[in-house]
């Protein structure tokens, strides 16, 4: 298996997955600005989309996410990461994928857009904090992951996206609950080993 990726983007998440099933695989990084992988290859022929994750792997090539947290879950058998399709538990993470994907991934784009005014970062800072506050109230209950005491793939999601909030000047003081989730997360060697990979820390 080979990851393309693109320093603490969301392709970050399918890395911090890939160290948590412990199965063989590389990783190629991508400068989505210019469309080119590290080796010097066009990176739109690899992914006419050209964003980030991509996962090849048995001369297939997979895009989009959610789609490969779940595929590479399934693939090793760890129905932790990822329960058995079928069941409520799985409904609940693909839920959670759903929510991260749909809703607070597409709350950070315009934060990513450099001709954003201060009055356009306002209201994005806004509709996160909305979608934190869900998060937070999610979390009130004790648990220590978004779909009980089990970190799996959403998990992953939502600790890459939510972790782009200290990039931009976002303080997750407001959000105890999520700011511990984001701490507990940060610290499982499948993440230290993905950020210190992608030279996001030391």
């Amino acid at each position: 298996m080979k990851l393309f990726y693109s320093p603490g983007a969301c392709s970050m998440a399918s890395h911090i997955v890939l160290h948590e099933i412990g199965s063989p695989f590389e990783i190629e990084k991508v400068d989505t600005k210019a469309k080119i992988t590290e080796s010097g290859a066009d990176y739109l022929a690899i992914n006419s989309k050209g964003a980030v994750p991509v996962l090849q792997i048995d001369g297939e090539v997979l895009t989009e996410g959610p789609a490969i947290l779940q595929f590479i879950a399934d693939k090793a058998g760890n129905e932790t990461l990822a329960p058995k399709a079928g069941t409520m538990a799985r409904a609940r993470v693909t839920e959670m994928l759903n929510f991260i994907g749909t809703e607070l991934h597409i709350a950070f784009k315009p934060m990513f857009n450099p001709a954003l005014d201060e009055a356009g970062r306002a209201t994005t800072t806004a509709n996160i904090g909305r979608k934190f506050d869900w998060l937070e109230a999610r979390l009130a209950d004790g648990r220590d992951y978004l779909t009980g005491a089990t970190f799996t793939v959403a998990d992953a999601y939502a600790f890459t996206v939510t972790n782009w909030a200290g990039f931009k000047g976002i303080t997750l003081s407001k959000w105890p609950h999520l700011q511990a989730f984001v701490a507990r997360v940060a610290a499982r060697p499948s993440a230290q080993a993905a950020m210190k990979a992608e030279g996001l820390i030391a």
